[in-house]
């Protein structure tokens, strides 16, 4: 099963990385298996620790692909005694502050397997949404634009648009039209490229 959350971590020169991504759970260990290359997996390389932040949020997911700034860090509470001082998002149900523990390399993805330093719950879940599902999807969608054919992102697209108009709130609106104007200003690009 994986999980969906939002990882910060930082370079050896203390400078933030706000990242969605997709975790599992291996016994009591968190697996965090980035693509090469990434700036997580150079952070937590480099650093030996991460946040993972759990936030119902959506605008977060679609604010971290599309380059917008959504809320505010603050420092970890355990890991800031580590080598070097490490962040969490200020306003987020609960995060979790992570130790490297083991790297199985691969070509691809390597697994960074994680350890729970400390695990702070700051808000109570209130239930689930359908167009916040639709939002972290498309998010996924839109990491892979350049990996998936475009008939599968505008199906997918077309689908998910159903939650967006029957369940969503201002929040996942927003997420949703930041999200969308990345796909049609991708494929605007490949146009422009191909009459080039």
């Amino acid at each position: 099963m994986i999980l969906e959350t939002i990882i910060t971590s930082v370079d050896t020169a203390g400078n933030p990385h706000i990242t969605p991504f997709g975790v599992r759970y291996e016994g009591d260990f968190i697996v965090i298996s980035p693509y090469k290359p990434s700036i997580t997996l150079d952070n937590i390389l480099a650093t030996k620790c991460a946040v993972m932040n759990l936030t119902d949020d959506v605008r977060v997911f679609a604010g971290a692909l599309t380059n917008r700034k959504i809320g505010e860090l603050v420092q970890a509470n355990k890991i800031k005694d580590y080598q070097i001082r490490s962040f969490r998002l200020a306003d987020c149900l609960a995060h979790v502050e992570l130790e490297l523990l083991e790297v199985r390399d691969d070509a691809t993805r390597p697994a960074l397997i994680m350890k729970k330093v400390a695990e702070v719950n700051h808000k109570p879940f209130s239930g689930f949404n359908r167009a916040q599902a639709a939002v972290i999807e498309l998010a996924v969608l839109v990491s892979r634009l350049h990996l998936l054919p475009r008939e599968k992102i505008q199906a997918d697209l077309q689908y998910l648009q159903i939650a967006i108009d029957k369940t969503a709130g201002e929040r996942e609106k927003q997420a949703w039209g930041w999200l969308t104007e990345t796909i049609e200003n991708f494929y605007a690009e490949q146009i422009g490229e191909n009459q080039a």
